[in-house]
């Protein structure tokens, strides 16, 4: 159990079970659409959760027929409001206000922890933005995903195209910015973007929780690692990963983790490993 409260949310719901953290998003009845609180939300929760060491991995999900409608309106009608005023100094805000949404997202991929997605129905644009910053996505039968920016007359600005690159090819990626189609799960699974395609949404759940639960079982470090190099990886060329990674493991590349591995194999046990350190501040 969590030693975080997380009762006062108003746009999830999240339980802590057996080092497994499951965010919800939990407005159904809006098609989970991105209010103003969840862009504070979501990035506070799994920060809170690695900041206190309170899971070995997180799953997030949604309730509801579609995962999410993306950006509500009330987010673009504040948006509007603040298109006065001298150019530049309204550019400025514009663009501290851009940043702050692609931190909400940002957030994703600095926490320790993978990032495991679990989507059904519509995800569409600043969900997208949000799945591409995941570590990996599965999917139902019947989701379908689309950069709706397009369509709305502006260019998709919190991480769908700037992550997409890494993760489908090109020109699939270009047609989908260009025409703001909707990409069906069978598409997405082909190209890559999708891990694997469950018939309906309990089902992919039970599936991504037999997933979450194999990575919690490994060294909490081990797993810190692998996401760390990976993302370092896809940011800079071979020579300079494998230098850093050298550095990485000149230090964090200690014994009690292995020894305990190797035991528990030899015991035919499961290893039991010591969490991660909070990252409270030694100030």
């Amino acid at each position: 159990m969590s030693d975080i409260d997380f009762s006062a949310l108003e746009t999830l719901s999240v339980s802590i079970e057996n080092h497994i953290a499951h965010i919800q998003l939990s407005r159904p009845e809006a098609l989970n659409s991105m209010v103003p609180a969840f862009w504070r939300e979501l990035p506070d929760v799994v920060r809170k959760i690695d900041a206190e060491s309170q899971a070995r991995v997180i799953v997030i999900s949604s309730q509801g027929k579609h995962f999410s409608a993306g950006m509500d309106l009330s987010v673009f009608t504040n948006m509007a409001k603040d298109f006065q005023g001298e150019p530049a100094r309204r550019a400025e805000r514009t663009r501290r206000l851009v940043l702050e949404l692609q931190d909400s997202f940002n957030a994703l991929e600095e926490v320790r922890m993978p990032v495991l997605v679990a989507v059904q129905g519509g995800v569409i644009g600043g969900a997208v933005d949000m799945i591409c910053a995941a570590d990996s996505r599965y999917c139902t039968e019947n989701a379908y995903f689309t950069i709706k920016e397009t369509e709305l007359g502006m260019t998709a600005d919190v991480g769908t195209l700037q992550r997409l690159p890494h993760l489908m090819p090109q020109g699939l990626i270009r047609e989908l910015a260009y025409t703001g189609r909707n990409m069906p799960s069978s598409e997405a699974k082909e190209c890559g973007f999708v891990n694997q395609v469950f018939s309906d949404q309990q089902t992919m759940l039970e599936g991504v929780m037999k997933i979450a639960a194999k990575i919690a079982m490994h060294s909490p470090m081990a797993v810190a690692g692998c996401k760390e190099m990976i993302n370092y990886t896809r940011d800079h060329n071979v020579s300079d990963s494998l230098t850093y990674m050298a550095t990485w493991q000149s230090g964090m590349f200690q014994m009690p983790d292995v020894q305990e591995a190797m035991t528990a194999g030899q015991q035919k046990r499961v290893p039991v490993y010591a969490e991660l350190h909070k990252k409270s501040s030694g100030m």
